[in-house]
C-alpha cells in the first residue's frame, strides 16, 4: 500500500540561511541508513519537506526501523501519493485510504489539509469540510472530534497529493555532522556507548578510543567493545575505533604512585592520550560517560583533577543522569545486554580497595612527578602501537 514516506523534522525547521545544510546533511544520512534495508530509494527534499521514494519492492517494517536510527528526524509519515484528477476523485482517494487502513471504523478523527499548491480551487478550510463529509458519508459509525481525535488525517497538496495519518515516532536531534567531531571514551561499560550516543543525537560525528590492558583483559573484552561500538555506529554512523595497549602504562602508575590515587592517576593518562588521538583526527573536544558522584572517579573533585590535564574541552552528557536513566536509555538502543557480558576493562583491574574520593589536585601533580623517569616513552610507545577498527 505504502510507497513513500513523508520525513518529518522539528529543530531543523527554525534553523535560518543555513538550514539548506542541515537538510542535505539528513538526506545524506537517510540513504546511508538505507543501504542497510533491501530495495531501491530516492530520497528528495522540497518545499520544506523530505520524501523517501521506494522504487523497488521493499520490506516495510525493516524500513522503518531503519529510518528510526537517523538523527534529526522528529516523524516517519508512511503516506499514499496520488495525482491531482480533480476534488472529487480526491474526495475517493481519502475514502479508499481509510477504508484500508482502518478496519475497525468506530473512532473519531479530524481532516488537516494543507495547500501548499495555492492555485488549488479550494482553501484549506473548505477542504476539511468537504473531506471530512465525504469520509462521514461513507462510515457513518465514524465521528467528528475537533479537539482530541484519535485519527488526525493530513492531506498535503502539492506537485501530487499526499494522504496520510500515521506518524512514526523518529529520534529527533541533529543530522550527523553538522556540529563537528569528538573523541569518545569507550569501555565496556553501560555508560560510554549511551553518552555516545546522545552526543551524536546533538549532531557530532564521533571517533572513539578504547584502553585494553592484555593479559589482564582478554581479547572478549576487546570483541565486546567492537560490538558496543556497532550498536553506537547504528545512530552515529561510521566510527574510527582507537585500540591502545594500556598495560604497560598501568603496571609503571602501580608501582610508582599511592594505591588510591591510582583510578584518578590513570584517568589523567587516558585523557592525555585521548586528547592526543583528538588533536591528530579533527576532533573539538573529547566524549565521556561519567556522571557526579556514580564511583570515586566521579565525584566533584576527581572530574576536576581529571579535566586538569585537558585542553580540548570535555563533553559529559550524562552528567545529570542517574544510573536507572543511563540503564533506559541503553536497553532502548540495544547496548545493555552487551554491556553487561561479564568481561573486565582496564578499568577495573587495577583499583584500590578504598579509593580516593576526594583528591587534591597539587598532591596528584606531585604524585606523577614519580612518573617522570619512564611515562613518556611508554605513552609514545602506547600511540605508536594504537590499532585502528573501522566499525560500520
Amino acid at each position: 500500500m505504502y510507497k513513500s514516506f513523508l520525513i518529518k523534522y522539528a529543530e531543523i525547521g527554525v534553523k535560518g540561511k543555513n538550514r539548506y545544510i542541515f537538510e542535505d546533511r539528513l538526506c545524506d544520512q537517510i540513504r546511508y541508513a538505507l543501504r542497510r534495508c533491501d530495495g531501491e530509494f530516492e530520497v528528495t527534499k522540497s518545499q520544506g519537506r523530505i520524501y523517501v521514494n521506494a522504487l523497488s519492492a521493499f520490506d516495510f517494517d525493516e524500513t522503518v526501523e531503519n529510518l528510526k536510527t537517523v538523527f534529526g528526524i522528529s516523524g516517519i509519515c508512511p503516506v499514499v501519493k496520488v495525482e491531482d484528477c480533480g476534488f472529487e476523485k480526491l474526495c475517493e482517494e481519502v475514502v479508499s485510504y481509510m477504508d484500508r487502513v482502518y478496519p475497525d471504523k468506530h473512532m473519531t478523527f479530524k481532516v488537516e489539509a494543507r495547500r501548499a499548491r495555492k492555485n488549488y480551487p479550494k482553501n484549506s478550510m473548505e477542504m476539511n469540510c468537504d473531506i471530512g463529509e465525504a469520509v462521514l458519508n461513507a462510515f457513518p459509525e465514524i465521528r467528528v472530534d475537533v479537539h482530541k481525535p484519535d485519527i488526525m488525517l493530513h492531506i498535503e497538496i502539492r506537485e501530487m497529493i499526499y494522504i496520510y495519518s500515521l506518524v512514526i515516532a523518529g529520534p529527533g536531534g541533529l543530522p550527523i555532522g553538522t556540529n563537528g567531531k569528538g573523541m569518545l571514551l569507550l569501555s565496556g561499560g553501560i555508560d560510554s556507548p549511551v553518552a555516545g550516543y546522545m552526543i551524536a543525537k546533538r549532531g557530532v560525528k564521533i571517533d572513539a578510543v578504547y584502553f585494553h590492558a592484555p593479559p589482564y583483559t582478554s581479547d572478549r573484552a576487546k570483541q565486546k567493545v567492537v560490538d558496543l561500538a556497532k550498536y553506537v555506529a547504528r545512530f552515529s554512523g561510521p566510527i574510527r575505533l582507537h585500540v591502545i595497549n594500556f598495560t604497560d602504562i598501568q603496571l609503571y602508575i602501580y608501582d610508582k604512585c599511592p594505591h588510591d590515587e591510582l583510578t584518578i592517576i590513570m584517568r589523567r593518562y587516558m585523557m592525555r592520550i585521548a586528547e592526543h588521538l583528538a588533536l591528530e583526527s579533527g576532533c573539538l573536544g573529547l566524549i565521556t560517560g561519567e556522571s557526579i558522584g556514580q564511583v570515586a572517579s566521579q565525584t566533584m573533585q576527581s572530574l576536576m583533577a581529571t579535566n586538569d590535564v585537558c585542553t580540548l574541552p570535555v563533553y559529559r552528557p550524562l552528567i545529570g543522569f542517574d544510573k536507572q536513566e543511563i540503564v533506559t536509555v541503553s536497553e532502548q538502543i540495544h547496548t545493555y545486554e552487551t554491556s553487561i557480558l561479564p568481561f573486565e576493562d582496564c578499568c577495573t583491574i587495577f583499583v584500590a580497595k578504598h579509593p580516593v574520593t576526594k583528591p587534591n589536585l597539587n598532591i596528584i601533580r606531585r604524585h606523577e612527578t614519580n612518573l617522570d623517569e619512564g611515562i613518556d616513552a611508554l605513552v609514545k610507545t602506547a600511540l605508536e602501537t594504537d590499532e585502528v577498527i573501522e566499525v560500520v
